[in-house]
């Protein structure tokens, strides 16, 4: 990379947007764009943004990622998850850039309990997870030179988050009911961008290396389990925790039925990515007691 790279950043105010910022400098010049000035509901907009910047790698973290309210609008979730990555796809291949785009666990059914490799049959239970899932093969079927990365329960330190949510209801309640039947890894955003720009060093003159990547944290656990080790962290920690040790309930997905279903099964394999970059992936409670010490520092 003589001279670094040209980079433009889509999607740059959210949890992994915002770590990518971090992450890409080292790499090259960033150009990073929020919703404000590449507005994912106008593709022609994003298109003509990339066209003008003729960057040599776009990193797209933009996203319609409220999963229950894409079943009630459900042309605006493929606007924003499938029309307008493909529309970037079309510029990157026509540019010969590289694009990163990010997809999700939703892409599969999350039956049985075996974590599902690159090559497992897809089969969305929503409108986010068939939109995700389209622009998945959208990006596939333009020919660019792309890096797709499929991860699941996505946190950071900043903003709103599953872990200060657990903090403040388990500082305000006796008891707590938290679902138990659905299992994944916790990911950074922190990891998701490390992850990124260590696979952009290493594609450069290795399109070996190019094409669709399972990213997430190791280990497994359940919202259950990952709300009782925030608890006991804050515990530890002496923060204000009302609910007892034992007062957190573990409830089945039916208990609380939402707009989107949920797939249970989130695990996802990583050893193709891990053989590929070289990787080790860290545990899922390494990151999480970093984020929980960086927001009890905020």
């Amino acid at each position: 990379m003589s001279g670094g790279s040209n980079i433009l950043l889509l999607g740059c105010g959210g949890q992994v947007g915002w770590e990518l910022q971090r992450a890409l400098a080292p790499l090259g010049r960033v150009h990073a764009h929020d919703a404000d000035t590449a507005n994912f509901t106008q593709p022609e907009q994003v298109a003509a943004l990339a066209r003008s910047l003729r960057p040599d790698v776009i990193v797209n973290a933009a996203a319609h990622t409220a999963v229950d309210k894409a079943e009630s609008e459900p042309e605006l979730a493929r606007l924003i998850n499938a029309t307008t990555p493909a529309r970037l796809a079309e510029v990157a291949a026509e540019q010969g850039a590289l694009l990163v785009h990010y997809s999700t666990d939703y892409v599969f059914d999350g039956s049985g309990t075996a974590p599902r490799d690159e090559q497992a049959p897809t089969g969305p239970l929503s409108v986010y997870g068939s939109t995700k899932l389209e622009g998945e093969q959208a990006i596939q079927a333009s020919g660019c030179r792309h890096l797709i990365f499929r991860t699941s329960w996505v946190y950071a330190a900043r903003g709103g988050n599953f872990a200060r949510t657990m903090l403040r209801l388990a500082a305000e309640r006796d008891a707590l009911k938290v679902i138990s039947d659905q299992v994944g890894a916790p990911t950074g955003a922190d990891l998701l961008a490390d992850v990124t720009a260590h696979a952009v060093r290493a594609v450069q003159g290795h399109d070996g290396l190019l094409g669709l990547y399972h990213l997430v944290a190791g280990g497994e656990t359940s919202w259950h389990a990952y709300a009782t080790h925030v608890i006991e962290w804050a515990r530890a920690q002496g923060l204000p925790v009302k609910v007892a040790p034992g007062a957190i309930e573990a409830i089945p997905t039916t208990a609380y039925p939402t707009p989107a279903a949920r797939p249970l099964n989130s695990r996802l394999n990583t050893a193709k990515l891990q053989a590929a970059f070289g990787l080790t992936l860290p545990h899922w409670q390494q990151g999480v007691d970093r984020m929980l010490t960086e927001m009890s520092g905020q």
